[in-house]
């Protein structure tokens, strides 16, 4: 069995990828499959393994000897999964190995916004402590979480611990299912608009669907508290872009942390780019999910689905 690994060097080259050597003829590439490249590269591979691939139309009819792809991810939209399909292969993700990640990075962000960490560090380290009388600095106040109002946009895995930590904090949570319903129970269901009206900070850990995408617009940033937090680990295209610069740009919305873009990486152009004021924004290249010990147990998850598809079972396939 002829296996190719693409994306090697986006999930990171510090890891061990030989553990896919005994499952058959592997192949590694640092970087993506396109429709250029795929014909070649995947003459005669059963499996394949990628990260950020676009594995489209064109490329699937590239590689007839096909029988799996397997993404290093829980999020799989860059796959066409019915072409896959239509066409016998199967697609499989890997669930739950980043949770803990996220959820880390989630409050990183919130947390740096929220006490100007960056203004407070470069006052300690340009000398200007240690120049005044005072023994603190108070000059941008901060608040607490504890008592606000935390809501979440998806309440799978990943916003559960989120929930759990924003407890933990002191924080009032409310959710709004990114389907539209949801039988979870622990904290309250709202609708969208109640969300966003009640809201103090809103983190996002919901799937990009057609329910999803742009579901924070110019619309939904002039329902939200001007003093209120927007903090995307989910999917770039979630958000519009624009409308975020401009809710930020006329104090709408007090600040945002993003993980994620639309496209990736940003574009050189990106209105985001005008604004430099680290506790309105901070942004991080699609990082939450990369934990040391999440990409390791990313990568074991994925031998375990060849194995499986080997085996003939079934196992973490989102399109049968």
């Amino acid at each position: 069995m002829k296996i190719v690994v693409a994306d090697v060097d986006s999930v990171g080259s510090d890891l061990d990828f030989r553990i896919y050597d005994d499952l058959g003829e592997t192949v590694y590439y640092g970087d993506s499959i396109n429709d250029a490249n795929a014909k070649e590269r995947l003459k005669g591979a059963e499996v394949l393994l990628v990260n950020k691939s676009k594995i489209s139309k064109e490329v699937i009819a590239q590689a007839p000897d096909l029988g799996l792809v397997c993404v290093f991810a829980t999020g799989y939209d860059n796959v066409d999964t019915a072409a896959c399909k239509e066409a016998g292969i199967k697609v499989a993700n890997v669930v739950n190995y980043s949770t803990a990640s996220v959820a880390q990075h989630t409050f990183s962000l919130l947390l740096y916004l929220m006490e100007n960490m960056r203004h407070y560090d470069e006052f300690v380290k340009d000398g200007s402590y240690a120049n005044q009388p005072h023994f603190c600095c108070l000059d941008i106040p901060f608040a607490e979480l504890n008592g606000k109002t935390y809501g979440i946009v998806g309440m799978g895995n990943i916003g559960k611990q989120v929930a759990r930590i924003a407890t933990a904090f002191g924080a009032n949570v409310i959710f709004y299912p990114s389907s539209g319903h949801s039988g979870y129970k622990e904290y309250p269901q709202v609708s969208f608009d109640e969300l966003l009206e009640r809201s103090d900070v809103i983190s996002l850990h919901c799937p990009l669907s057609d329910k999803t995408r742009n579901l924070f617009n110019k619309e939904a940033f002039k329902k939200m508290k001007n003093t209120a937090y927007l903090i995307n680990v989910a999917r770039g295209a979630v958000v519009v872009e624009e409308d975020l610069y401009e809710a930020l740009a006329n104090g709408e919305i007090k600040g945002a942390g993003l993980d994620v873009l639309n496209p990736e990486p940003m574009k050189k152009d990106s209105m985001l780019l005008k604004i430099q004021d680290s506790g309105k924004l901070i942004v991080t290249p699609h990082m939450a999910w990369g934990s040391n010990e999440a990409r390791s147990k990313c990568l074991d998850e994925v031998k375990q689905n060849v194995i499986a598809y080997q085996n003939g079972k079934s196992r973490n396939i989102v399109n049968e």
